[in-house]
């Protein structure tokens, strides 16, 4: 059954207001009542990246009234194959800002509010009081908990979505939504997955289009939510397959084993960000790219390992190095291929991976093998920056 609006309607519609949202009042679903409710709505966007981008753009176009933005991060060029909101004049500049002015392009009536900090537990609640609807599209386990239990907390709704490679996921979870079959995100993951084992978009890449895919059935959901039309994807997730073409739900169920959530916790505890062991290995053996650049002048001989992937290793390389990719390690498979008679240098692209790579040689033996902090993309900005970088 349909939930009901999440939102009183507002006094009136302008006449500038009626003649832009023409086609919405024409809707028998929509009418003057609906879009009324989304000029009353005030909607928080999560992060204005792949999934923030498309969600602000056609929240802003449907005439949603009042758009907050929680972001902290600035432009950069390998954003722009899909993150639309932002252009080419506005790297370097911060998200939230460039953000802001491409909603004023598409409708200047959207008030919108900035939150240019990262979202934490101390600031969580006094950020998303204020609204009547969260959208996540965040990229990382930690803050989609943090967003979850603030939600939980607060009593109020939130729109999911997730990207990776080809697939997208989307779901709505509401603890306490009036129909008494009320979820949140811990019933789908009651625990974060290992550190390592799910990469984050920066590591395993995502076609661009797929962001728009699932940031416009966000707010699709926002909307329905908001008006109080259809049925919204409360109690089931979404998979989109782009490579396959199709599109599956899957029921959703209360954990029944859930621990109430009751307070804010440490996330990346929570989440194990990097793991034990891999922070203990690198404490104590980790080089920056000078340290490196200064064994390679000096002549000194050592074995430079990348442990990324081979299309990642096509990209870009530090010059020397060989290709063993982290599974191989992991496994022990390549370990007869590492030299013992000489020091061990891995790299990645910016750390984490060769951190875990690095705990398992050490456990293997190679007690002396380092690695290089920040990865390849450190080596091109602090030693060679004609190496492109992604």
């Amino acid at each position: 059954m349909a939930l009901p609006p999440l939102v009183e309607p507002a006094a009136g519609l302008t006449k500038d207001e009626v003649a832009r949202y023409s086609r919405h009042l024409i809707i028998p679903d929509v009418g003057m009542t609906g879009q009324k409710r989304l000029k009353n709505a005030k909607v928080l966007v999560v992060g204005a990246g792949g999934l923030g981008s498309p969600a602000l753009l056609y929240l802003a176009a449907a005439g949603v009234g009042t758009l907050g933005i929680v972001e902290f991060d600035e432009v950069d060029e390998s954003n722009l194959h899909r993150q639309i909101i932002h252009g080419q004049s506005d790297i370097g500049r911060p998200k939230a800002e460039s953000a802001r002015d491409s909603i004023k392009e598409v409708n200047p009536f959207v008030e919108v509010r900035l939150h240019q900090v990262r979202l934490e537990a101390d600031n969580v609640l006094d950020i998303f009081r204020d609204y009547d609807l969260i959208l996540d599209g965040t990229d990382n386990f930690a803050t989609r908990y943090l967003v979850n239990d603030a939600a939980v907390l607060l009593g109020k709704p939130y729109v999911w979505g997730s990207i990776f490679r080809f697939e997208g996921q989307a779901s709505v979870f509401w603890e306490d939504a009036p129909n008494g079959k009320g979820l949140n995100y811990r019933d789908l993951y009651p625990e974060a997955p290992p550190p390592g084992m799910v990469p984050s978009c920066a590591e395993g890449g995502v076609l661009g289009v797929l962001c728009a895919s699932i940031g416009s059935i966000m707010v699709n959901e926002a909307i329905k939510l908001i008006t109080g039309i259809g049925e919204t994807l409360l109690g089931r997730l979404m998979v989109y397959d782009a490579l396959d073409m199709t599109y599956r739900t899957i029921k959703l169920r209360k954990d029944p084993q859930a621990t109430k959530i009751t307070e804010l916790i440490d996330y990346d505890a929570f989440c194990g960000v990097v793991s034990d062991d891999a922070q203990n290995a690198a404490a104590g053996h980790t080089i920056t790219p000078l340290e490196l650049k200064d064994m390679m002048d000096s002549g000194k001989e050592f074995a430079l390992i990348d442990v990324r992937e081979p299309h990642e290793y096509e990209i870009v390389k530090i010059p020397g190095s060989i290709l063993i990719p982290k599974d191989r390690i992991l496994s022990g498979e390549a370990l007869s291929e590492i030299p013992q008679d000489k020091p061990v240098v891995l790299h990645c692209k910016s750390g984490a991976r060769s951190a875990d790579a690095l705990a398992a040689l050490h456990k293997a033996g190679f007690k002396d093998a380092v690695h290089v902090g920040g990865g390849v993309l450190a080596w091109a900005k602090q030693v060679d920056p004609s190496l492109p970088t992604y």
